[in-house]
C-alpha cells in the first residue's frame, strides 16, 4: 500500500516509487519470460509496444494484489488493465525514449492511465533510467508534440521543448525489482542505454473504467496489425465496467 504521504507526492509530482518490491523469485521469472519472447519474437529485442497481443502469460504479473491495491489508491475501486510493454533496453543498443506524455498515444477518454514501471534489472543513469519532469501532469492537458521518425528513438512523437523544463529533470534510480507509477499525463523520457548491461523494464497500464477505451479513435502514431491502439484487449482487474461502454473482448 502507499502511505499518505506517497499518495500526496503522486498527486503533486505526478510519479512516487512506493517500497513494495517485487520478490527475487518474480523478477526471475519474468526474465526468463521475457528471454523466450525475444526468442521467438526476435524484432522486438528492445522494445515491445504490446507484449499481451503475443504472450498472455505477462497478464499474471499485473495480478499481484500489492500492485493492485496501490492502483486502486490512485484510480478508485473499477479498474482495467488495458497494455503492457516491455523495454528490454539492450546494453550498449538500447534506444533513448524521447520527452513525451503517454496520453498523446491513447484512445482513452476522459484520458486517465496510472502506469506501474517494473524495474527488471537495475535501472541507473547509465543504462537509461527513467527520468520525469515532477509536477508537468498538474495542468491535465495533452501539451504539443511533434513527430520524429528518428530511428533511434523507441517512439515516434516527441513533446516540444517549449513545454517543459528539461533542468528539473528527475533520474528516477530503481533496484531489481523496484517499482514506480506514473500520472498519464506526467512528461518523461529516457536516455539510450550506453552501458554493458541491460535495462530491462516492463510497463503495466491502468485506467479506470469510468473512462472509456474508445476504438474509433486512431492515434497519429498508430501502429499496423495486432500492435494497433484498436487492437488492444482490456481486462477488468477489479470492481466493474463503470462505464458499460468498455469492450472486453479478447483480441488475440
Amino acid at each position: 500500500m502507499l502511505t499518505d504521504q506517497q499518495t500526496q507526492q503522486y498527486q503533486e509530482d505526478g510519479y512516487v516509487i512506493p517500497d513494495f518490491r517485487l520478490s527475487p523469485e518474480t523478477v526471475t521469472n519474468i526474465k526468463k519470460h521475457h528471454q523466450r519472447f525475444i526468442e521467438q519474437y526476435p524484432e522486438f529485442i528492445d522494445y515491445c509496444p504490446a507484449v499481451l497481443a503475443y504472450d498472455l502469460g505477462f497478464l499474471n504479473y499485473a495480478r499481484q494484489p500489492e500492485i493492485l491495491d496501490m492502483v486502486e489508491q490512485i484510480l478508485g475501486s473499477n479498474i482495467a488493465l488495458w497494455n503492457s510493454s516491455f523495454f528490454a533496453k539492450p546494453a550498449h543498443q538500447g534506444k533513448k525514449t524521447p520527452w513525451h506524455q503517454d496520453g498523446e498515444y491513447w484512445p482513452i477518454r476522459p484520458l486517465a492511465t496510472c502506469t506501474v514501471w517494473m524495474a527488471i534489472d537495475p535501472s541507473t543513469t547509465d543504462n537509461g533510467c527513467l527520468r520525469v519532469i515532477p509536477g508537468s501532469h498538474k495542468d491535465q492537458r495533452l501539451k504539443g508534440h511533434t513527430q520524429n521518425e528518428d530511428p533511434n528513438l523507441s517512439l515516434p512523437m516527441e513533446l516540444n521543448a517549449s513545454e517543459f523544463d528539461e533542468t528539473s529533470a528527475v533520474d528516477l534510480v530503481l533496484e531489481s525489482g523496484q517499482i514506480s507509477l506514473h500520472d498519464v499525463y506526467l512528461a518523461h523520457g529516457s536516455e539510450a542505454n550506453i552501458s554493458n548491461q541491460p535495462r530491462r523494464g516492463m510497463t503495466l497500464r491502468f485506467m479506470p473504467t469510468t473512462s472509456v477505451y474508445d476504438r474509433r479513435i486512431l492515434p497519429p502514431s498508430s501502429r499496423p496489425g495486432r500492435l494497433s491502439m484498436t487492437e488492444r484487449s482490456l481486462f477488468l482487474m477489479r470492481g466493474q465496467d463503470v462505464s458499460e461502454q468498455n469492450d472486453f473482448l479478447l483480441r488475440y
